[in-house]
């Protein structure tokens, strides 16, 4: 393993979570002219979900950062032009078109794999491939059917083709139509100076290991190995090379490596007030969460509900650069319903009603209603700010 040089610098824990907020586009004036491309860029990459609430969480991402972006802006910038792809990184995420050749050791990973879930009968690979030269872009539905039954994993053999495309590379998902993927082949999408598989997988892993760093801001191995999927030892391979620096975090307890544009001048600018996604980058890592917020954070959709502790799809608050309650939105009509809201005291009131107004406009609701408060004291000094502000 190679040796690693010991951190020169101690930074503070608030210092730690600073760099990470400014990092993740949660500090400091939002960059609207790059807008949710910019956003992309930034993050490296944001994390797809099929459970839309408010919106689903690629639309949720961007909002968080740049305030009330329109939808349909959201969905060009992700998709016209092939200006990202979907892949899977840290789950199934978008990813900037300008990574593709960085994600060569995993396509290479896919296509040695030795074994699959799905059978593929003879023939039907090449079949898929033939049809969208011809006739793509299209869905798995427009290729032959996405399902052999009823039940959501029974896979048809075009759909296991399509996607196994998808994984090896030579496919692409060129849009979303009514959250189905639209495929065309990676030739007519990627550019033609991105679409290669040159680099070898150590230059890979240091261009990802470099950017989980620069998009996390400070990090422990586990965080920066987490950002895209990596194995441990993938990093390890890599980390010296990275041009990451390591540093010392007060009470983190583990060694930790910084971006050195982060470390260049102090974190300091306007904080975001803004409901966040579960799957925002952001709050992705429920240890990284712990260890920089003091917040216990889980997605408890597919908890029965019985078993839930803060809601269906709990969306922390942030404000102040701090996580200070959780929302379990809902919509009825033009309202949105806060079903149940976990606040971190009293002082925590004034945000989360900020935050849940906003939200509200942006999702073209006019009303705000709250059904459950955890601190039944709470709920009154809620409800009536809200109403102040809804006048």
């Amino acid at each position: 393993m190679t040796t690693l040089p010991r951190p020169t610098l101690t930074l503070t824990a608030d210092d730690a979570r600073r760099i990470a907020l400014r990092a993740q586009g949660l500090l400091g004036a939002p960059d609207r002219r790059a807008g949710v491309r910019g956003v992309l860029r930034h993050l490296g990459a944001v994390q797809l979900d099929t459970i839309s609430v408010l919106a689903r969480s690629h639309e949720l991402v961007p909002y968080a950062r740049l305030g009330a972006v329109g939808r349909t802006t959201v969905e060009d910038a992700y998709w016209k032009d092939t200006h990202a792809f979907e892949y899977w990184s840290h789950a199934a995420c978008l990813l900037p078109v300008e990574e593709w050749p960085h994600f060569a050791f995993r396509r290479r990973a896919y296509r040695n794999r030795p074994h699959w879930n799905h059978e593929l009968p003879d023939g039907v690979y090449e079949q898929v491939l033939k049809q969208l030269h011809t006739e793509g872009p299209l869905t798995a539905t427009e290729l032959g059917g996405a399902k052999r039954t009823s039940e959501w994993w029974d896979w048809s053999g075009t759909k296991v083709a399509v996607e196994r495309a998808l994984m090896y590379g030579e496919v692409v998902c060129v849009e979303r139509r009514g959250w189905k993927r639209v495929y065309d082949l990676a030739e007519r999408a990627v550019p033609t100076a991105l679409l290669h598989d040159e680099l070898d997988d150590a230059e890979c892993l240091r261009r990802l290991v470099r950017l989980a760093g620069e998009s996390l801001g400070v990090g422990t191995r586990s965080d920066i190995a987490d950002y895209h999927r990596l194995k441990g030892e993938q990093v390890d391979a890599v980390l010296a090379d990275s041009g990451l620096v390591p540093v010392e975090v007060a009470g983190w307890g583990k060694p930790a490596w910084a971006d050195p544009a982060a470390l260049a001048t102090p974190p300091r600018g306007r904080h975001r007030t803004t409901l966040l996604s579960p799957f925002d980058s952001l709050v992705w890592e429920r240890a990284r969460t712990e260890r920089i917020f003091g917040f216990t954070h889980r997605l408890e959709a597919y908890t029965p509900k019985p078993k839930r502790v803060y809601g269906y799809f709990a969306m922390p608050v942030l404000a102040g650069g701090r996580l200070v309650g959780r929302v379990d939105p809902a919509r009825e009509g033009r309202t949105l319903v806060a079903r149940q809201v976990t606040l971190d005291g009293p002082r925590a009131v004034p945000a989360v009603a900020q935050a849940l107004l906003e939200a509200a406009t942006w999702v073209n609701c006019t009303n705000v209603r709250v059904e459950r408060v955890d601190d039944s004291a709470l709920r009154g000094p809620l409800t009536a700010e809200l109403a102040r502000a809804l006048g």
